[in-house]
């Protein structure tokens, strides 16, 4: 497979849909970002990465610093039955073959060395490594963590959340610390005051509907979670972020 390009690329506020007419993967180095593909939306961080199939609009965004690799390609030139799976399902977790050969790649390319002779050599394995299923475990918690992204308002409590991924309480908080070094509990927490901070910055949503969007139980908890988290109120907040946007 001969791939179209590969860069490496920050992410900051969103700039609006994209779309284009190459396949795309977006393969994190470092920090976090947010993704819309074709309107489902997830949060990719260093294990998760996402798969972007030509003509979708999407957009991207982060608050925080991050780096991803950007591996554009036509991914009918790979086997059918890694293309289905990349189709199906967006956003995925990696594999530990997947996760080494994209930081070896970041290395190069962060050396100056990713020569088009090494990417083509590296994009057929990450390919192949990306077509593997991961550890049980791993797999479970992606496709839950996916469902509770889609709906953060929803009344989710570790029970809740543990029989949605068909595991007990405990499997499930030894998943999180296994693979994100958190708890439950606290992902989710973390999970909301970032959507609450992205439609507080880009939505017209008033302020007690982005706490009811986002699961807090009425606006003084979203006030309460805001002002531990930024040291501002969600008003404060908002105003700050559409005065950069003037300004910028």
């Amino acid at each position: 497979m001969t791939p179209l390009d590969l860069s490496i690329r920050s992410y900051g506020e969103d700039r609006g849909p994209d779309s284009h007419s190459f396949d795309q993967l977006v393969l994190p180095l470092s920090g976090a970002l947010e993704l819309d593909i074709g309107g489902l939306g997830g949060r990719l961080a260093i294990g998760r990465a996402a798969f972007v199939m030509a003509g979708t609009p999407h957009s991207t965004m982060s608050d925080r610093a991050n780096r991803s690799i950007i591996l554009d390609l036509h991914l009918a030139h790979t086997a059918p039955q890694i293309a289905e799976r990349l189709v199906k399902a967006p956003f995925l977790s990696l594999t530990p073959a997947a996760s080494k050969l994209i930081d070896y790649m970041g290395l190069m390319a962060g050396e100056g060395r990713a020569s088009q002779s090494a990417i083509a050599l590296w994009t057929p394995l990450l390919i192949d490594a990306l077509g593997q299923a991961p550890a049980s475990g791993a797999g479970r918690l992606a496709r839950l963590a996916a469902q509770v992204e889609a709906e953060p308002g929803l009344p989710w409590t570790a029970a809740m959340m543990a029989e949605r991924a068909a595991i007990s309480a405990s499997r499930l908080h030894a998943l999180f610390q296994a693979e994100l070094g958190t708890s439950p509990r606290a992902w989710l927490s973390e999970l909301r005051l970032h959507r609450a901070r992205q439609w507080l910055s880009a939505s017209p949503c008033s302020i007690a509907e982005v706490a009811h969007r986002c699961g807090y139980g009425d606006q003084s908890a979203l006030t309460r979670a805001m002002r531990r988290a930024t040291g501002m109120t969600p008003a404060a907040y908002r105003r700050q972020e559409r005065e950069t946007r003037t300004k910028s």
